[in-house]
């Protein structure tokens, strides 16, 4: 991991205007800059970054965050990756914690197969242009099947003769540990010596999310050769075939843009689309889709459309994952090719436009497309309908995210109607194997654990309703206070004390309710405890995303005034800032004053039920809550309407 002090050093460099300007053309107005958004198309410019904050805010798309999660946002990186990429930019030495013997020795074995493959895709390529039977047998397939020169280059894809060792004796002469070839696949040991292992074959490089070369694929190419058509790199430490789709490391801005992520079959089907110019796609391999395939999807868009081949075998095998896909939230729609055509064949036989137009035309709900199908197969039959009912109830009890819940309403009436049953009962039966898979999971774990899994749905707010106007001001209320804390915290107030120890003090008698306040406070005084700088800009890049994400949420650049303004009302200069403790103590009574209405109201609640015996001592409570209300309403010396 890396150390806390390099992180720091990191965060202490950081220009975000330097570090967002090399992806958005910034334009300064006032004391922000602003840009046109990276992350929708916009023709008026509504993407504000503040230097002062370090923080950006898009006033359009919603979009906002820091340096780090700009990086992560727009470059797809880890948090991790956004860090190195960071220390390069500012020649920072990346410091790491004390690691054992055996995790070193994991990094060593994992750089040396990234060197190995990295040398292995220059030599292929060298192999495919600069030899003869690199011009006369790959290049010659390749254009028989319409690649040209620039997508060939673009993938890095190349070629391994038919010799048996000449990849192995240039890894050897170049001194690569014999003892890492195995993992490769790239040559394997027989009779004693080592030998290629992918002889005259195409080889098709296949890149991680951050552009390094972690494994191999190779297609034959002699029609008459009865090995395999493709073989793929053994999984080691570098390369886990159920993490990766091809593609995807070129494909990662078209999907972003296009908010949509088009996944086929194999290599040559990607490549075909990318020359196509249709670059928001990749490839599963030919395997079922894995959770974490899906996960990478979902890092991109929540839209997935899978284009398969239209046989029998296509159709299965784009109905693999279903259940995974739908857990994961995302939108999945099925293109199946016609004709007995794959995506390579048919962009080539139709062109670009007629492919986008048929995929655009062509495309079918995922779930009501499965349904179908397995209705064909019921034919009358009441007992596979009785286990059709079943499976789709069970397939639509993965749509369990509570933002997915008029989804789930709108599949549960399709449903229904397609198979000719109550709806009310069908929305049962899916909320049954929901409890099922809450209850088999409970068993698993303690009751603290298992609570987690409850779904959990956000409250909805009525403006009728006095007590759900309490909700949204207490809120507002405990933001200010918190962000004014997060702002001045360590700076001196009353009493000879620092602001943050000041207002704690002051609301120890009224504790924050929001759950995230609570966290964000005990996150700030963690910090502080161990001696770390806490404020606004530091705290935004905590290692805790929940911290990250409120700390920006507080501090997003607003709309600033022209100007202008200050001239038009007579203002020669800008109204200087009021004064900071006079801000934190308006703060700290208007919270106050929230509280204690609170408590009126609850009072008065209970009041109206109270035995006789007790409307005495309550009656003191409220005369007492009310002189307190009064007092503060006095001090902030304006008139409080509910």
């Amino acid at each position: 991991m890396i150390t806390s002090q390099t992180i720091q050093q990191i965060t202490s460099r950081i220009d975000i205007i330097d570090v967002v300007g090399e992806f958005v053309k910034l334009k300064k107005r006032g004391t922000n800059y602003i840009g046109n958004c990276p992350f929708h198309n916009e023709k008026s410019p509504s993407f504000t970054v503040s230097p002062a904050k370090e923080i950006y805010k898009c006033f359009g798309c919603g979009k906002s965050g820091n340096t780090i999660t700009f990086l992560m946002e727009h470059e797809k990186y880890s948090y991790v990756e956004s860090l190195r990429w960071l220390a390069a930019r500012y020649n920072i030495e990346v410091e790491e914690t004390e690691t054992s013997p055996a995790q070193k020795m994991a990094q060593q074995v994992a750089e040396s197969l990234y060197a190995i493959n990295h040398f292995a895709m220059d030599f292929f390529a060298k192999q495919y242009w600069e030899t003869e039977a690199g011009e006369t047998i790959a290049q010659s397939y390749m254009q028989h099947r319409g690649f040209l020169k620039p997508i060939v280059e673009k993938f890095k894809i190349g070629y391994n003769p038919s010799d048996k060792d000449t990849l192995a004796k240039a890894l050897l002469q170049n001194q690569f540990n014999p003892e890492l070839f195995a993992k490769t696949g790239l040559v394997v040991e027989r009779n004693g010596e080592w030998q290629d292992n992918y002889r005259d074959r195409i080889i098709f490089p296949i890149h991680n999310t951050t552009g390094k070369i972690i494994g191999f694929g190779a297609r034959q190419i002699a029609k008459n050769d009865k090995s395999p058509k493709y073989i793929n790199s053994p999984e080691n430490d570098i390369y886990v075939k159920s993490r990766i789709l091809y593609g995807s490391y070129f494909a990662r801005t078209a999907i972003d843009k296009l908010n949509e992520c088009l996944l086929v079959e194999g290599y040559t089907d990607v490549v075909s689309l990318h020359q196509a110019g249709i670059e928001n796609v990749v490839a599963s391999g030919g395997t079922s889709l894995t959770i974490d395939q899906l996960r990478l999807i979902k890092k991109y868009t929540q839209n997935l459309t899978i284009i398969y081949d239209g046989d029998a075998a296509g159709v299965k095998a784009a109905l693999r994952g279903l259940d995974m896909a739908l857990e994961e939230g995302l939108n999945v729609q099925l293109v199946l090719i016609p004709d007995k055509e794959d995506p390579d064949s048919y962009v080539n036989k139709v062109g670009p436009d007629a492919f986008r137009d048929f995929v655009q035309s062509a495309k079918k709900d995922f779930v009501l497309f499965q349904l179908e199908v397995q209705l064909k197969e019921v034919d009358g039959d009441l007992n596979k309908k009785n286990t059709l009912v079943n499976q789709i109830a069970e397939t639509l009890s993965k749509i369990n995210k509570p933002e997915d819940f008029t989804k789930l309403q709108e599949y549960v009436k399709k449903c229904a109607s397609l198979l000719r049953i109550d709806e009310t009962g069908l929305t049962q039966l899916v909320n049954k194997f929901k409890r099922d898979k809450i209850v088999k999971e409970e068993k698993k774990m303690s009751y603290d654990e298992a609570a987690i899994l409850m779904p959990s749905f956000p409250k909805e707010t009525n403006a009728e309703n006095d007590n759900d106007l309490f909700v949204d001001r207490d809120l507002a209320h405990e933001r200010n206070l918190v962000r004014l804390v997060l702002e001045y915290g360590s700076e001196k107030g009353p009493k000879e004390k620092n602001i943050a120890d000041w207002v704690f003090e002051e609301i120890e008698s009224f504790p924050l309710e929001n759950a995230d306040m609570v966290y964000l406070i005990d996150a700030y005084k963690k910090w502080t405890a161990e001696g770390k700088l806490a404020n606004s800009k530091t705290l935004q890049y905590h290692e805790d995303e929940r911290v990250q994400k409120w700390v920006v949420t507080l501090f997003e650049p607003e709309h600033e005034l022209s100007q202008r303004w200050n001239e038009k009302l007579g203002k020669p200069e800008r109204v200087e800032e009021k004064n900071f403790i006079l801000e934190i103590e308006i703060g700290l009574m208007y919270f106050k004053l929230r509280k204690v209405k609170k408590m009126i109201g609850q009072n008065q609640s209970d009041l109206e039920t109270a035995p006789e015996k007790e409307q005495g001592q309550l009656l003191q409570i409220h005369k007492h809550l009310k002189e307190v209300e009064r007092e503060l309403t006095q001090s902030i010396g304006t008139v409080i309407f509910k």
